[in-house]
């Protein structure tokens, strides 16, 4: 019969061009995340890809052979008139000098494997840049085998590789001595490959791979240049840094920077609060996480991560001013006074003893109440919760040219531009807005009072 031959199932990236979920006839060989992304094809139609120079020398290094195979050559005809290329041999010459070379892209170029030992080196000895996004790498010790033959190595792109990384439950002994040799903790330790891997390292993309837990971020955690990690995509369910107890620093990942979290699985704020042991992290991405449906309303998801994350100066590309930081930490420290006091808390340093659970919860509060004091018990009574209703704004309307009139009050969303305040108090007073002068008040922050002179068309104090 025809199908009595020897079969690959593959799946693929686009679910799209699949016809089934790895079963055939009752018998499922192979499992797909995508219930039809899977398919069987022939040995001879598979590509198993090519070592990372062969790809190197693809992408930059074509000599005239090549170019007569590829159907290259230094002339073209547009109309009636032949075009020559000049130039170009100096150009394939300079690429061909793959030395001398800093940026590498083989995006998209079928790269599996290393290939021969010390190749690479002998070859581009001064790659700083590598892009191996979209390939074929399966293993860490294939990242490990190439990225040890580049010894100044600063920017590492392996998105996209559908890599699955080793699971981290071994000894804690030997994960001491495996820790820095990235993910192939124990390729490396048998191998005795050299110890400082990607230790130049500024950046590292891991998007869209197959992280199997947060916990294998640990065996990347003391790269000691690493300023940017992007985890978009990688199914990341919790972060934890085991190494420090709550309102310590880690160890792990000391010049970090910027890091992306996007479309993850975290769905709990316990990870928001380990990324404030990080001692460097400054700027954060982390939307299109199940945590982001804990809260209803994005401004309050954005205050808590900002009450939450001491250090953090931009979160999801949007930066933080004094005062939105100010104001989202007295906000966090009154929203969960109550949970403070019923945990132990007291304003008597003495007495003053939350529980465990309360500072796995919460463990910014206590530096909250240091900076601010301690919630006084007049700002706890009648707290209400953190909702839309509780966060509008209230607009009291007086005329000047009748004193004795009632002022009267409206209820306006924070987010209402002066613009739309002029027009609604037009309709309600017949005033033009040139006439109109609004002042704002809050209590949170310091110059809480301020003054809207549409006639200057500016904000002064009052």
């Amino acid at each position: 019969e025809p199908t009595v031959r020897i079969w690959l199932g593959v799946e693929w990236d686009d679910p799209q061009r699949g016809k089934h979920d790895g079963t055939y006839e009752g018998t499922q060989y192979f499992k797909c995340r995508h219930p039809r992304g899977g398919s069987f094809i022939r040995p001879n139609k598979a590509n198993f890809g090519v070592d990372f120079l062969t790809a190197v020398k693809g992408r930059y290094g074509l000599n005239e052979k090549q170019d007569a195979q590829n159907g290259i050559e230094n002339t073209c005809v547009f109309g009636k008139k032949t075009v020559e290329f000049v130039g170009r041999d100096s150009i394939e010459k300079k690429q061909s000098q793959l030395h001398r070379l800093v940026h590498i892209s083989v995006h998209e170029c079928t790269v599996s494997h290393a290939g021969q030992k010390e190749e690479i080196s002998g070859t581009c000895a001064n790659i700083r840049h590598i892009d191996l996004s979209k390939n074929l790498v399966a293993y860490w010790d294939t990242v490990i085998d190439i990225a040890s033959q580049v010894p100044n190595l600063e920017t590492l792109d392996i998105s996209g590789n559908k890599m699955k990384f080793p699971s981290t439950s071994i000894s804690k002994s030997i994960f001491c001595f495996c820790v820095v040799f990235l993910f192939s903790f124990i390729i490396v330790f048998q191998c005795g490959r050299p110890d400082n891997v990607l230790q130049t390292l500024k950046l590292l993309d891991l998007s869209n791979n197959q992280l199997l837990d947060g916990s294998q971020l640990h065996l990347i955690g003391h790269l000691p240049r690493l300023e940017q990690l992007i985890l978009t995509n990688n199914g990341i369910p919790s972060v934890h840094f085991p190494d420090a107890d709550f309102g310590c620093k880690t160890k792990m990942f000391p010049s970090l920077k910027r890091l992306a979290i996007n479309d993850n699985k975290i769905s709990q704020w316990s990870s928001i609060n380990e990324l404030e042991k990080l001692p460097s992290l400054q700027v954060l991405e982390c939307r299109n996480n199940p945590l982001m449906d804990t809260e209803k309303n994005p401004e309050t998801l954005r205050q808590l991560i900002i009450a939450k994350i001491s250090q953090l100066e931009v979160l999801n590309k949007s930066e933080i001013f004094p005062d939105e930081r100010r104001g989202a930490e007295l906000d966090y420290r009154k929203i969960f006074g109550k949970d403070w006091l019923a945990a132990g808390g007291h304003w008597d340093p003495v007495r003053n003893k939350p529980s465990e659970e309360f500072l796995a919860a919460h463990p910014r509060y206590p530096s909250l109440c240091l900076k601010y004091g301690a919630p006084e018990e007049g700002e706890l009574k009648g707290q209400q919760p953190l909702t839309l209703k509780n966060q509008l704004l209230t607009l009291t309307i007086k005329c000047p040219d009748n004193p004795e009139q009632k002022p009267v009050e409206k209820k306006l969303p924070e987010s209402m531009t002066i613009q739309r305040v002029k027009g609604l108090l037009y309709r309600l007073l017949r005033i033009p807005g040139s006439e109109l002068k609004l002042s704002y008040e809050s209590s949170k922050v310091r110059s809480s009072c301020f003054a809207y002179n549409s006639s200057r068309i500016k904000l002064v104090q009052c």
